[in-house]
């Protein structure tokens, strides 16, 4: 089939491969703009990019994907395939043809932009992929296929998401399969619908009076984007990894816990071990040999 792709992060381009590799044709891709990131702001270009130009296939890239329809409609294709994309499709985009999106949840659980992050905010188990029709209200189509997936207890986004497009890529080749030879079905979501929010930076702040396991579920699912953090003498450190430590009833929550072999602080009925971090020099170091030179830090601010 002649399929219009759109997304834009490393998901997508992950399910792009695998639509190709499938032996379908993909007539374009849409993505969001180039954008600054890092510390250093360096234009960049979104995941699926360098991917589809390396394959030889049109990219289009819309700040506002919904004012340019009309030359979009132009492009002949079967149908169009969407993964983590970033925006909200209009009706007029909708009216083009038949749209199927790829959703890294067993919907109607955790719709919306970041399931995957909410996942591991939340502890989930586990999880799933939904391949969808799509409609105008947000994530709410008739189910074509679904596939749970577990969450294993050393899974953080990066590997959660990896796990979930290769997932993703055999479920929506099958369902694309089907489309084809006309046996799909289209299902209504089934029970009361959770929702996700956006993350912010500031949400990557670790809380000391929640749980330690809280604050560990937050590095999991944050730590790669938008990034993890805690201060010290208003010097900020950039968490990677940590564990939930035995407690200590002697300290009190940001308390710095007096051990040589382990970087640990106090949280509420519990402590937090960091295993690794960037300095704020910019050094990744383990959590030990952090602690094995700072000096006269009592807590955490």
């Amino acid at each position: 089939m002649k399929i219009l792709f759109l997304g834009s992060p490393n998901f997508a381009k992950i399910v792009l491969e695998g639509i190709l590799q499938a032996g379908h044709e993909v007539v374009a891709v849409i993505c969001q703009p180039d954008r600054p990131a890092s510390r250093g702001h360096k234009i960049t270009m979104p995941a699926v990019k360098p991917f589809a130009l390396e394959k030889g296939i049109p990219v289009l890239q819309y700040e506002k994907v919904n004012a340019h329809v009309e030359e979009i409609g132009k492009l002949k294709f079967d149908l169009f395939v969407t993964a983590s994309f970033g925006q909200i499709l209009s009706r007029e985009f909708l009216g083009l043809g038949l749209g199927v999106n790829v959703h890294p949840s067993l919907l109607p659980q955790l719709r919306g932009a970041t399931p995957i992050q909410t996942a591991l905010l939340e502890n989930m188990d586990s999880t799933g992929v939904t391949i969808q029709r799509m409609v105008y209200e947000m994530d709410a189509g008739d189910v074509i296929l679904q596939q749970k997936v577990e969450i294993a207890q050393d899974d953080d986004y990066l590997s959660l998401e990896n796990k979930l497009a290769k997932v993703s890529v055999g479920l929506l080749n099958e369902a694309l399969r089907q489309i084809e030879n006309g046996s799909a079905s289209f299902t209504p979501q089934k029970g009361k619908p959770t929702f996700t929010r956006l993350i912010q930076k500031q949400d990557g702040k670790l809380d000391f009076n929640q749980s330690a396991l809280e604050n560990v579920c937050k590095v999991k699912a944050l730590s790669s984007n938008p990034g993890v953090y805690f201060e010290i003498n208003g010097q900020r450190i950039k968490v990677l990894k940590a564990a939930v430590a035995a407690d200590n009833l002697l300290y009190q929550p940001k308390d710095i816990i007096k051990d040589k072999n382990q970087f640990l602080i106090k949280c509420n009925n519990s402590v937090l071990q960091i295993l690794s971090l960037i300095s704020p020099s910019g050094k990744v170091m383990d959590g030990k040999a952090f602690l094995n030179g700072l000096r006269d830090a009592e807590k955490v601010d």
